[in-house]
């Protein structure tokens, strides 16, 4: 990522802040401004971090995402709601139906923040 932004900056010396998704309950986001700007931290290419969602809950960047009918991947139908690498991603337990240990409800249905990375292995 930090090679990506090195690049990035390099081609378009003229840009001075990046929009990024971070929210507070992301780890790390807690320790972010109240403000929604931040300038990254050392060793890393300088810029201004704008964070617009900084204070929305999962369920408002699905409200978001669905109200808007933005394309997004379908792993999130099949109960995933953090993605993460191929090994240490997996549906949510938190959304599966019960009865069921195969079947998951959709990412959308995640009422509580703090369930968000249940499906990660950390």
């Amino acid at each position: 990522m930090k090679e990506a932004f090195a690049t990035y900056l390099g081609k378009n010396p003229n840009v001075e802040a990046i929009f990024v998704g971070t929210r507070r309950t992301d780890p790390h986001g807690g320790k972010l401004s109240a403000g929604g700007f931040d300038m990254t931290d050392g060793g890393w290419p300088r810029f201004m971090r704008v964070h617009p969602v900084i204070e929305w809950h999962y369920i408002e960047v699905w409200a978001f995402l669905r109200h808007l009918n933005i394309p997004y991947c379908q792993l999130y139908d099949q109960g995933y709601t953090s993605l993460g690498g191929t090994n240490d991603t997996h549906p949510n337990p938190a959304l599966r139906i019960p009865g069921s240990e195969v079947r998951y409800r959709p990412a959308y249905e995640l009422e509580k923040d703090g369930e968000e990375r249940l499906g990660r292995d950390w």
